[in-house]
């Protein structure tokens, strides 16, 4: 009965407007970082050091995992980096044939700026201050991409206007974009096996490499996919666009962990085997 309490007194409390909030990208940076390489590990850790270029010290840059939540962190910046806030999201109706092209006009999405961040990032002609951003920029994009709200909507800003209850908490306080973002992610990381070794424990390196595939257009489908079949349809009683208050009691919540799990562990991967690319490459000739 305590634990209940505790449960409903801390979703009472304002969320964070943070996708995965800061658990979820952390984690999924912490993936990559047992995956990737050597090499690519030693870069990462070579260009934190420029962060004092980017005057940002309230949003410190020491570690992937701080440049995973950067992005989110320098909001409170603007407008000095406000054209930056469409990228975090690309709102593809799960009601309709998938069509990223309609919902990432002019590359201002979070799919477009993951393959223009990672450009930047294997530029090594450029100065290592901007090579820092698009790393920050990079992870964190990585993370949006694979937060099913993130990659999915049905016009409801990503699941903001959607009113669900996650179990005993009603949906008169949360909406459904704020569960999965933050109630539901930090309940599926901290579920044993936790945390980013917990995570990867669960496949194995065949697996691994398989889910590390693809563009970030495969990617884009994959998520809203599951925004659609997962997100929607579990709060709506299987019609993901049906007019309704969403309901999450426990069980399926407890079905929401494996999926939530999966999308951390893809974008990690993901991550990984962009940053490999990015930054084994060699140095271009003068």
């Amino acid at each position: 009965m305590i634990l209940r309490l505790l449960a409903l007194l801390a979703a009472l409390l304002p969320a964070p407007a943070y996708a995965w909030w800061e658990y979820g990208h952390e984690t999924t940076a912490r993936v990559a970082e047992r995956q990737m390489s050597p090499r690519a590990r030693a870069e990462v850790a070579r260009l934190l050091r420029a962060a004092p270029s980017l005057a940002t010290p309230t949003c410190p840059l020491r570690t992937l995992a701080d440049a995973s939540v950067w992005p989110d962190c320098i909001k409170r910046l603007s407008p000095r980096w406000a054209y930056a806030f469409s990228w975090h999201y690309q709102n593809v109706d799960i009601c309709r044939p998938f069509d990223l092209k309609a919902a990432c006009r002019d590359g201002n999405c979070v799919s477009a700026q993951v393959d223009r961040q990672a450009k930047l990032l294997g530029d090594r002609r450029l100065p290592a201050r901007e090579r820092l951003e698009a790393l920050a920029f990079l992870t964190h994009f990585v993370g949006d991409l694979h937060t099913p709200l993130h990659a999915g909507d049905k016009g409801d800003l990503g699941g903001n206007r959607q009113r669900t209850s996650y179990g005993i908490v009603t949906g008169a306080r949360l909406n459904l974009h704020t569960v999965w973002d933050g109630y539901l992610a930090e309940r599926a990381i901290s579920t044993a096996p936790a945390d980013a070794t917990g995570l990867l424990a669960g496949y194995s390196p065949a697996e691994r490499d398989t889910m590390a595939l693809g563009t970030t257009e495969d990617w884009s489908r994959e998520s809203w996919a599951v925004a659609r079949d997962f997100a929607y349809a579990t709060a709506l009683g299987g019609e993901p666009c049906k007019a309704a208050v969403g309901k999450l009691d426990d069980k399926a919540i407890e079905a929401l962990i494996a999926p939530t799990r999966l999308q951390i562990v893809r974008g990690g991967l993901r991550l990984a085997r962009l940053l490999d690319e990015a930054l084994n490459s060699p140095s271009p000739s003068p």
